[in-house]
């Protein structure tokens, strides 16, 4: 970890940064270190290389507002691209000299301590339904990626500027114990539902920016419940754990999209904990919306697990106990 501080000489703090901070959104979705922006004084917090070619970047933004008086969104994407793209590539060679072409078609995000890709025939299928539809529902058994390869590609896109804001949303269903029973106020009661998708973006983001993502509300983690009566513009949104969404729940989260949106819908339909009356809305929406035009029903299998190998052998126990178990009461009824 890096640290480097800049002075702001004789230039307006706001009118570097932009409105509502546009101008500093720009250069934090593009880079994974942290800047923060503390009167005249800008930290630069991270990745020696990233810090070296921020500090660059924010020289010449500096420089290009002390002599024009005002900086717009589109100076600053092109100063970017002009110092880090041609001064240092966005990838570095030594993290993909080992992949081949078709390899890298399938990467989704580069980190600094990863390469996110989509590795069984089933995550690549994914991967190219997601690129080519607004709208992706993957369904299939724990641990096939479904839910960890759908954020790395909302960040992805975010660090792309192809949308200003991720929504990961989950349905808050009580599994045996309930919600006003637990300890703590309403957030500490709800994150316990929230925090797979606390964990993948942990993999995908540097903790302090994470951070900043979320207090700016640029990253949004909340039940399906709180997505009622909005519209989300340019934003990428993920419904996970959607098998214990109800029919009316599911139409309401697909009615939020807004321009530019897109949105991953994942679920496991073996695992539904709603109770026995109320119908899955993942179960009932794949007749609703099957054959639209922009929709696309993604299936995976016991072969896209990657979890650990035991995963696949326990997925074929349990399907096995559940084939005999009802071959037996078949036989019990005759």
């Amino acid at each position: 970890m890096t640290e480097k501080k800049l002075r702001i000489e004789g230039a307006d703090t706001f009118g570097l940064l932009g409105l509502n901070d546009a101008n500093l959104e720009v250069v934090e979705r593009r880079f994974d270190a942290t800047v923060v922006v503390r009167g005249d004084t800008i930290t630069i917090r991270g990745d020696a290389v990233e810090v070296d070619t921020l500090d660059r970047i924010f020289k010449e933004l500096i420089f290009l507002l002390r002599k024009n008086g005002s900086l717009t969104t589109n100076d600053v994407e092109t100063v970017i691209d002009l110092i880090a793209t041609n001064g240092e590539p966005a990838v570095p060679k030594t993290v993909t000299s080992g992949l081949s072409r078709d390899e890298l078609d399938n990467v989704i995000l580069f980190t600094k301590n990863q390469i996110i890709r989509a590795k069984t025939p089933g995550q690549r299928n994914y991967l190219h339904q997601i690129r080519d539809n607004d709208i992706v529902f993957a369904v299939g058994p724990a641990g096939t990626g479904k839910t960890y390869l759908a954020v790395a590609f909302a960040v992805a896109s975010l660090k792309n500027n192809e949308i200003t804001k991720i929504v990961l949303t989950r349905p808050a269903v009580e599994a045996g114990e309930s919600l006003g029973f637990l300890p703590g106020d309403l957030k500490e009661k709800i994150d316990p539902y929230l925090r797979p998708l606390y964990d993948a973006l942990d993999d995908m983001i540097p903790a302090e920016k994470l951070r900043g993502y979320i207090e700016k509300r640029v990253i949004e983690i909340a039940p399906l419940a709180y997505m009622r009566g909005r519209t989300l513009n340019n934003a990428f949104v993920i419904l996970d754990e959607a098998q214990n969404a109800s029919a009316m729940q599911m139409k309401m989260f697909l009615t939020r999209l807004g321009p530019n949106s897109r949105a991953i819908v994942t679920g496991d339909v073996t695992q539904i904990d709603l109770p026995t009356r109320q119908g899955s809305g993942l179960v009932q929406i794949q007749e609703v919306l099957r054959g639209v035009e922009g929709i696309s029903f993604v299936y995976f299998d016991r072969n896209d697990v990657v979890r650990h190998r035991l995963v696949k052998d326990i997925i074929d126990a349990y399907e096995k106990f559940q084939n005999g178990g009802q071959h037996q009461s078949d036989e019990g009824g005759s």
